[in-house]
């Protein structure tokens, strides 16, 4: 492990806007309300009666309004008109979204979601997780984490109407972000349905794939070794603010042994092999999942290892992939 200290990033929304205080809120309409009704009043001839008896004015309106009446033109009807408008126009009064339960339980604030976001980035979330779904993904841990975290915070906003496209972008720096489907994937093989405590990522990139695993894991530890990368994964991380991922700048290749055993590896770049080093870093029974290249350049295949000894590891070679080259130092 280098010398650098590691660093925590809570994760919640970038795109949560805290709850509008009620109470202030609820003032206001009392004001209006008693300023409204006492010009109802007035106007009604009815001056000199109670607030009281102006809301019960208010009240029989409404109620002949709901039975197809006009409700009569009094002044107290036209006064709760005028602060049943308000509510509804009020945006203190619009129904809160409330955050994902995953979050809630990591530790993000219990915070609403901005409408706007609500209406796009929610919903096409939603339809990326069904593709997901059809296309074989079960593990119902790993859809809800796919559902949680915002793609759309960790890419250039000129990309941001792919976001939730099946598809892998460029962040800059000859990386891109991997495909929502090739991160499902993988984590989901990760995993194999068991509770994780420990999980490092080489290959941090933009943060995105981090940010999924938090969902799953107790502990994230994600190591990058493009310092321009490395400090993008920073700031698209830190206003999220769930507590358990932890960057280092850093060589993937020799891994984090201070922080071993995992109990589980994921490598998010291609190498012509998996490097001892992370082999020995995992826990007896863990797995690591990795692309793993041919020495031609020309194929790549995302290969799962198992730890099933001391100084034994099975290999499997699944589906057929794409990644950056993985590569040793640090720029």
């Amino acid at each position: 492990m280098t010398g650098e200290r590691a660093k925590r990033f809570p994760l919640g929304l970038e795109d949560l806007v805290r709850e509008p205080r009620r109470s202030e809120a609820r003032s206001g309409d009392a004001r209006a309300a008693k300023a409204t009704l006492a010009d109802g009043r007035a106007a009604s001839g009815t001056a000199g009666t109670s607030a009281m008896a102006g809301a019960a004015g208010a009240a029989k309106g409404s109620g002949g309004r709901s039975n197809g009446s006009s409700g009569g033109g009094s002044g107290a009807s036209a006064g709760a008109r005028a602060v049943a408008n308000g509510k509804r126009n009020d945006p203190a009064r619009q129904p809160a979204l409330r955050l994902p339960a995953t979050l809630e339980r990591a530790g993000a604030p219990n915070v609403a979601l901005n409408r706007a976001h609500a209406l796009t980035s929610e919903r096409v979330r939603e339809r990326m997780v069904e593709r997901l779904r059809a296309n074989g993904v079960s593990d119902p841990r790993v859809l809800n984490a796919m559902a949680t975290v915002p793609r759309h915070m960790f890419i250039d906003p000129g990309l941001a109407t792919q976001a939730y496209e099946d598809a892998a972008l460029p962040i800059g720096h000859h990386q891109t972000i991997s495909k929502p489907s090739v991160v499902a994937r993988m984590i989901e093989l990760a995993a194999a349905g068991r509770e994780l405590n420990s999980v490092l990522e080489i290959g941090t990139g933009c943060g995105y794939q981090a940010a999924v695993l938090s969902q799953l894991a107790r502990d994230v530890y994600s190591i990058e070794r493009v310092r321009p990368l490395y400090e993008r994964a920073k700031t698209n991380l830190r206003p999220l603010r769930i507590p358990n991922i932890r960057l280092h700048y850093g060589d993937g290749r020799i891994g984090l042994p201070a922080a071993a055993p995992f109990d589980a590896i994921v490598i998010a770049a291609a190498g012509l092999d998996v490097p001892q080093a992370l082999l020995e870093q995992l826990a007896i029974g863990a797995r690591l999942v990795a692309p793993v290249g041919t020495q031609d350049g020309q194929t790549q295949v995302l290969t799962l290892v198992e730890r099933t000894g001391p100084a034994q590891w099975r290999e499997s070679r699944l589906d057929r992939v794409f990644f950056v080259p993985l590569k040793s130092g640090v720029i």
